[in-house]
C-alpha cells in the first residue's frame, strides 16, 4: 500500500535524538511508560528541531521521530516488564494511516519491539478533519498500538471527538494541573472530568506535575498515572531515576 503524500515532501536532514520522561503508576510505584521527546543532538531543548518542521518535510521527520525513539527504546527498556513507549506524532504528517505505518512496523519488528507497548499520542496543535484524526487513531487501534490524547481540554474538537472515539488514554491540560491545590474551581473541573473518563473506560494521566502539593491533591481525586518534574525530569538518551518519597 502507498500514497502519494508519503512519497512526496522534503527530506529532513537536520539531526536531532529524544530525551524520555516516565509516567508513573503512584500506586505500584512502577513507570508505566516512557514518553520520548525530541531534542538536539546535543541534548538541546526541542525548539531548536521543530521550528524547521514545515509543511514540506513534515511527513519526513514524523517518520524520523517514530523510528528514532523505537531505537532508543529498544536499547535502554529493560526487557522485563517492559514499560510502554509514548510516542508523539503529527496527524498532518499522516497522509494514509496504514501506508505511512510502514516503516514503524519495519522498526518495531527489527529491534523486536512489541507494538503493544507503543502508545501514540497526538495534540491537536491545529484544526485539523476529525474525521481523518478518528481513520489515523482507529487504524492504530486496530494494528495493535495504544492510543492517547494530550492536553486534554485545550484542543479544537474537545468532546466531540471523545464522543466518537474513546482512545486508551487522556492526558490531561497541564494547565488544569497547575497549582490545583490552591484552586477549588480546577480541583472541581478535574473531579468530574476523571468522573467521565472513568465512566467512558479511558484511563487518565495527569502531567506537568511540579509540586507534593499538586500530587497530593490529584492522587486525593483518584489519579493513578502521574508526569511531571516532581517526578522525574526528562532525561537525554536514557532513563531518569524515580523521585518517589511522596
Amino acid at each position: 500500500m502507498s500514497c502519494q503524500g508519503c512519497q512526496g515532501g522534503a527530506k529532513f536532514s537536520n539531526a536531532f535524538s529524544m530525551a524520555f520522561q516516565p509516567i508513573v503508576d503512584m500506586r505500584s510505584k512502577q513507570v508505566f511508560a516512557h514518553e520520548a521527546l525530541v531534542r538536539g543532538v546535543d541534548g538541546s531543548g526541542a525548539y531548536g528541531v521543530l521550528s524547521i518542521v514545515d509543511p514540506d518535510n513534515r511527513y519526513a521527520f514524523d517518520q524520523q521521530c517514530r523510528v528514532r525513539a523505537i531505537e532508543l527504546a529498544s536499547r535502554l527498556f529493560p526487557s522485563t516488564d517492559m514499560p510502554h513507549l509514548s510516542i508523539n506524532f503529527m496527524p498532518n504528517a499522516v497522509y494514509e494511516p496504514r501506508a505511512c505505518i510502514r516503516k514503524t512496523l519495519e522498526t518495531a519488528e527489527r529491534t523486536e519491539f512489541p507494538l503493544e507497548r507503543i502508545i501514540f499520542e497526538f495534540t491537536e496543535v491545529e484544526k485539523l478533519d476529525t474525521n481523518h484524526i478518528l481513520n489515523i487513531l482507529r487504524s492504530y487501534r486496530e494494528i495493535g498500538f495504544k492510543t492517547a490524547i494530550d492536553d486534554f481540554g485545550a484542543g479544537y474538537s474537545g468532546l466531540n471527538l471523545l464522543s466518537r472515539f474513546q482512545p486508551d488514554l487522556v492526558k490531561l491540560d497541564m494547565d488544569l494541573i497547575r497549582g490545583i491545590d490552591t484552586d477549588t474551581v480546577k480541583q472541581k473541573v478535574v473531579r468530574h472530568t476523571l468522573a467521565m473518563l472513568e465512566d467512558l473506560g479511558i484511563t487518565v494521566v495527569c502531567e506537568g506535575v511540579e509540586t507534593l502539593a499538586e500530587l497530593q491533591v490529584l492522587t486525593g481525586l483518584g489519579v493513578n498515572l502521574i508526569q511531571g518534574f516532581y517526578i522525574a525530569r526528562p532525561t537525554f538518551e536514557g532513563l531518569s531515576p524515580l523521585s518517589l518519597a511522596a
